[in-house]
């Protein structure tokens, strides 16, 4: 039986971010050519949706699809919209299994990859004990305390195993505290220097606005901040997302059901236990860029090009 893998990612309102994310697909293609066809879709924003995508690999004959989330922490689009979109897209085919992988999560992949980014910004300023360095591990910020737990044990992991002198969380929206927050309260210890990393994959909208606000910070502040680059597609990424399509395969990927707010009764959430599961994101599917090009499929053709001129 033929078999598929399907990178679910968000979708961005940013070229850049849009293009990063296929670079990942294009690797990830070549990585896996050997044993599964590999196509990609967006929850929001750009194209093509999943229902396009799970289209494509269907009638290339795969029967079975690893749907693999291309989202670092298990917050409502992991829990709720992924799941929807593609329990809604299996019932259309009753001969077609779609198996959904779990969220890169907290691993020690995603771990060796932040002590990278930390170690690469550190080199471009000057030696300093990390013991007067506070670090500050930036999330996208979700309303599950699930999610955002796993950014403070990420950051509590770094903290301990670096060595800096106090760490902390920020949050690019939604959740305490903001960025702005964050590092208003960290300029306050007086450490001299603060390198912020954002736990993001690629480029975007919230990513610029991160840099933007330690920019403007390192520029008011007596004290340093610097910030580092996204994750990226680092080999060290890539093998977090080989672990991740072995659970799935072999039945092992299991979300975190524990402290899920959908599941259990979470301090603050109690509203929220046996929510239904339902997307929120169908008013804005593929509403910006349409998808212009296959991955590996050459651009600027005279049929790409006239795709663009129509708007398609």
């Amino acid at each position: 039986m033929k078999e598929g893998v399907l990178l679910c990612g968000h979708g961005s309102r940013k070229t850049a971010g849009v293009e990063e994310f296929k670079k990942l697909v294009e690797i990830l293609k070549e990585r896996y050519k050997n044993d599964y066809e590999v196509d990609y879709g967006f929850l929001e924003f750009n194209h093509p949706l999943f229902e396009a995508a799970v289209e494509r690999l269907y009638s290339k004959g795969v029967r079975v699809i690893y749907a693999l989330p291309v989202i670092l922490f298990a917050g409502a689009h992991a829990k709720n919209d992924i799941p929807y979109e593609l329990n809604t897209i299996q019932s259309y085919y009753p001969d077609l299994q779609i198996k959904m992988g779990s969220p890169i999560g907290v691993n020690s992949f995603v771990l060796d990859l932040a002590k990278k980014r930390i170690e690469e910004a550190e080199l471009h300023v000057s030696r300093l004990d990390r013991r007067e360095t506070c670090l500050v591990v930036v999330g996208r910020g979700t309303t599950d305390p699930d999610a955002n737990s796993d950014v403070t044990k990420l950051m509590s992991m770094l903290w301990e195993g670096m060595g800096f002198g106090f760490a902390t969380t920020a949050y690019s929206g939604t959740a305490y505290p903001s960025v702005e927050q964050s590092l208003a309260l960290v300029e306050k210890l007086g450490f001299k220097r603060t390198i912020a990393i954002p736990f993001f994959f690629f480029t975007g909208v919230l990513l610029d606005r991160i840099y933007a606000t330690l920019e403007e910070k390192n520029r008011l502040s007596a004290q340093e901040f610097i910030y580092t680059a996204a994750f990226g597609t680092d080999e060290l990424m890539l093998k977090a997302f080989d672990s991740r399509l072995d659970e799935a395969v072999n039945g092992t990927g299991n979300m975190n059901c524990q402290l899920c707010k959908y599941r259990k009764q979470i301090i603050g959430f109690e509203e929220e236990v046996g929510k239904e599961q339902i997307g929120h994101h169908l008013n804005v599917k593929g509403v910006l860029f349409e998808e212009d090009e296959k991955v590996g499929e050459k651009k600027n053709t005279l049929g790409s090009q006239f795709k663009k001129l129509l708007g398609i």
